[in-house]
């Protein structure tokens, strides 16, 4: 089980407040050195060349966000701990700062691989577009596949005064 608080003071009214915790990625062994670069290709909130650093908050999170991505990735993976502190996530889970912020929960949740690869918008592209406007530094983004789970999705870190994000030492 993650060892994930949430606390103190947010960094806005709609954001969560402090996010301090041990986070899951599942990586390509050979790459484990970029553990913490974030993903360049086009994801749910990133298009191509966009950073984004994609985190489960448990290691079933991992398993789940991966049933989306059999095709893309790696025949062997290995999954490491990010230790993270972040404070301006927006939380998609929050159906008061989702109206707040005028941001549809269908709009995030929305397919997007087919629009993008034909060089379309996903709307959860707007989405985030909108969070970064907003001065959010990611999201928390419910799983689709397991309810209950969810991810941590960064727009920034280790950057001036965005979140700190670091690979866990083993052992």
């Amino acid at each position: 089980m993650s060892r994930i608080t949430l606390s103190g003071p947010s960094s806005g009214p709609m954001f969560a407040p402090l996010l301090r915790g041990t986070y899951y990625r599942a990586i390509d062994p050979n790459f484990a050195g970029y553990a913490i670069a974030g993903s360049r290709r086009a994801g749910r909130y990133s298009r191509s060349g966009e950073p984004t650093l994609y985190l489960s908050s448990s290691v079933e999170g991992v398993e789940a966000a991966m049933i989306a991505h059999h095709d893309a990735r790696p025949s062997s993976l290995q999954i490491v701990e990010i230790d993270v502190e972040a404070t301006g996530i927006f939380d998609l889970r929050d159906e008061s700062s989702l109206r707040n912020a005028g941001i549809e929960v269908s709009d995030a949740i929305a397919p997007w691989q087919e629009i993008a690869n034909a060089g379309g918008t996903p709307r959860s592209w707007k989405v985030r577009d909108r969070l970064i406007e907003m001065g959010a530094n990611g999201l928390i983004d419910p799983s689709r596949k397991r309810p209950g789970l969810w991810h941590l999705v960064l727009f920034r870190w280790n950057e001036g005064n965005g979140p700190r994000v670091h690979v866990r030492n083993s052992g």
